[in-house]
């Protein structure tokens, strides 16, 4: 299949808002029948719940769903030293970026005897989802547990699929070992989201769970973050998708292998360009069709293909603003200034910059958090960071002076909303530093 080129001008508006149409996902009705069938069970039978679902949807028969020290070390053996290299680097890039975006509490007087506070407290139990399905990821395993460490998460619960031989994905637990996760449990998709929010008598309760999934794990994380008994999630999300924003002067390999790099990720993933050039359109086109059949995950690449189009604009603000319509998970630019377009990018989940920016780099190592809102929830999202992990908390102290001069403002707004107990609730209290001493 040659990837569809589209030229934006000849499109009427609902030419347009198909060229940006994402893939439509399975019936939600049917997912989110079997995310509540599969959270019921494991709600009621717990542990065995989850042994019969590894048997059944990763065709593992577990003896026990805790990873232990002896798997952790035989994890370990399976790498070699340019593989654990690479891990550490990743976390130790991840960390740095992270590590600096931690918030010094507030503290101010905003009017003379009235201190008002902003503190900071790390969310005290956070489970974290690591997928291992097709494509284990322990890249997400650094994304989650990096900055739930940095802000003193006290309890993390990782859960991530067992292979067929009952063992979890050893990259996976290389790389939550050197994140100091040492609960590890082989369970995936929506049992282990079940059992992270309302607890097993193996796998602890959490209060929010982290990291991406299926369209049935996602639609499970709603479902446990709709019930106060159940844990909240991170954010929402759909396919993985990409968008490069390009020029003339781009290359039409660089940019095709950008395009592929997502497409790959599933068959609902969708990579689009958006050029003012009608010849790199065709030449990328062209190098989307010669290099997928080189990749490996070919069954994928073609269905995921038909996701996949380029859009032919008149000039690159025209880009821009496709682009922020379309709100991408991944942002790619590769014109002649790049950082001259940023401060018109409004949607998207994050943004890479030049030629020599692959995504990929944000995948694993540069530092960024992977785990972005996808399928244009970037209009209201942001991609995971550390305030994801924690909980914003006021204080307010007043004095009696304090009391004094602003007390009469609570007074009268709580008149107009007719709530006199709120107003009496100061009024009492003024009363009493009018009396006489």
């Amino acid at each position: 299949m040659k990837m569809q080129i589209l030229d934006w001008n000849s499109l009427d508006a609902a030419g347009r808002r198909q060229a940006l149409a994402r893939p439509q996902l399975d019936a939600a009705g049917d997912i989110e029948t079997l995310a509540r069938s599969i959270i019921r069970e494991v709600r009621r039978d717990g542990d065995a719940a989850l042994l019969a679902f590894a048997e059944r949807f990763d065709r593992a028969k577990l003896a026990t769903l805790a990873v232990s020290q002896a798997e952790f070390d035989f994890a370990e053996q399976q790498l070699n030293a340019k593989q654990i290299a690479a891990i550490e680097t990743a976390i130790d890039n991840v960390s740095r970026f992270h590590a600096a975006q931690l918030a010094a509490p507030l503290s101010m007087e905003v009017m003379p005897g009235v201190r008002c506070e902003r503190l900071y407290r790390p969310i005290p139990a956070v489970g974290l989802y690591v997928p291992a399905g097709s494509a284990p990821l322990p890249s997400t395993v650094i994304m989650v547990a990096v900055p739930a460490q940095l802000v003193g998460c006290p309890q993390r619960v990782l859960c991530t699929p067992p292979a067929a031989d009952g063992r979890a994905n050893a990259a996976v637990l290389a790389a939550a070992r050197r994140c100091g996760v040492t609960q590890v449990f082989k369970a995936g998709g929506a049992q282990a989201v079940a059992a992270m929010a309302y607890g097993t008598r193996t796998v602890p309760k959490v209060d929010k769970i982290f990291g991406p999934g299926t369209a049935l794990t996602t639609a499970a994380k709603q479902i446990v973050a709709a019930d106060p008994n159940g844990a909240a999630c991170d954010l929402p999300a759909g396919p993985s998708e990409v968008l490069v924003i390009a020029d003339g002067l781009a290359s039409p390999v660089f940019v095709a292998a950008d395009l592929l790099a997502q497409a790959e990720h599933d068959v609902r993933a969708q990579a689009i360009l958006v050029t003012d050039s009608a010849a790199l359109a065709a030449a990328v086109a062209d190098e989307f069709g010669r290099q997928r059949r080189t990749l490996s995950r070919g069954g994928i690449l073609s269905q995921s293909a038909a996701n996949c189009r380029a859009i032919v604009v008149p000039d690159i603000a025209t880009a821009v603003a496709v682009s922020n319509d379309y709100a991408p998970e991944h942002l790619i630019v590769q014109t002649a200034q790049p950082r001259a377009l940023l401060d018109d990018i409004i949607n998207a989940g994050s943004v890479f910059l030049g030629a020599w920016s692959p995504e990929s780099m944000g995948d694993y190592c540069s530092g960024t958090n992977h785990v972005l809102p996808t399928y244009g929830y970037a209009r209201a999202y942001s991609g995971l960071s550390i305030t994801d992990f924690q909980k914003r908390m006021t204080v307010q102290e007043l004095t009696a002076d304090g009391l004094r001069a602003l007390g009469p403002v609570a007074e009268t707004l709580a008149s107009l909303e007719g709530l006199d107990a709120h107003a009496r609730a100061v009024t009492l209290r003024l009363d009493t530093l009018a009396e006489p001493s």
